[in-house]
């Protein structure tokens, strides 16, 4: 008699785990894009995030980098970035689906290409993660990242909103037409984000 109620209890205890793990919806599965790095992301390691903090101890994937999507989860995209694995976090950009957030960093043309025929101040900009007025939106993207959608849902904004690290915010404003008029942040931030 004890025998059936250990089985019992065993039983009990495993099938509410069985059925919950078992009602777990799969990832959405998207495009599996092989290319480059649209921009350039900052690095934990092995780990990538969309808000692209600048913290001690990071390194820097370059714009160009040969790059392609191995998998999607419900908020990871599985990337191989330079033949190393990554995983890209969507924390800040939740109201875009995994399957479009994934694509947005993998592009098939390389921007090393359009990058090589840009000025030499904006060449040195992207180069150093900065951004100096009279940028297009499209060189923003390679210097910075994109913004999270959180902060800057619309890319056609006149404002995108960045931060280094949780307490310093930064803001590129752009001209009517498009290009970097100026940027919005204290001394400090401002130094370290705006190439003069």
């Amino acid at each position: 008699m004890f025998q059936r109620f250990a089985l019992a209890a065993v039983l009990a205890a495993t099938l509410p785990m069985s059925a919950a793990h078992a009602q777990r919806p799969a990832p959405p599965q998207g495009p599996m894009i092989q290319g480059y790095l649209c921009c350039n992301m900052r690095s934990y390691g092995k780990q990538i995030s969309d808000i692209n903090y600048d913290e001690q101890g990071m390194s820097i994937v370059a714009a160009g980098t040969p790059a392609r999507i191995t998998g999607y989860d419900f908020r990871w995209v599985d990337m191989d970035i330079g033949g190393r694995p990554q995983r890209l976090k969507n924390d800040y950009s939740r109201d875009l689906p995994t399957t479009a957030f994934g694509p947005r960093y993998v592009v098939t043309e390389d921007p090393k290409i359009k990058l090589a025929g840009y000025p030499e101040k904006t060449r040195a900009a992207i180069a150093a993660m900065k951004v100096t007025p009279g940028m297009t939106r499209e060189q923003v993207l390679m210097a910075l990242g994109y913004p999270v959608s959180s902060e800057t849902p619309k890319l056609d904004a006149p404002v995108w909103r960045y931060w280094l690290d949780t307490w310093a915010e930064y803001q590129v404003v752009f001209e009517p037409g498009g290009t970097v008029k100026n940027i919005v942040a204290d001394p400090a931030t401002l130094n370290r984000v705006s190439l003069p």
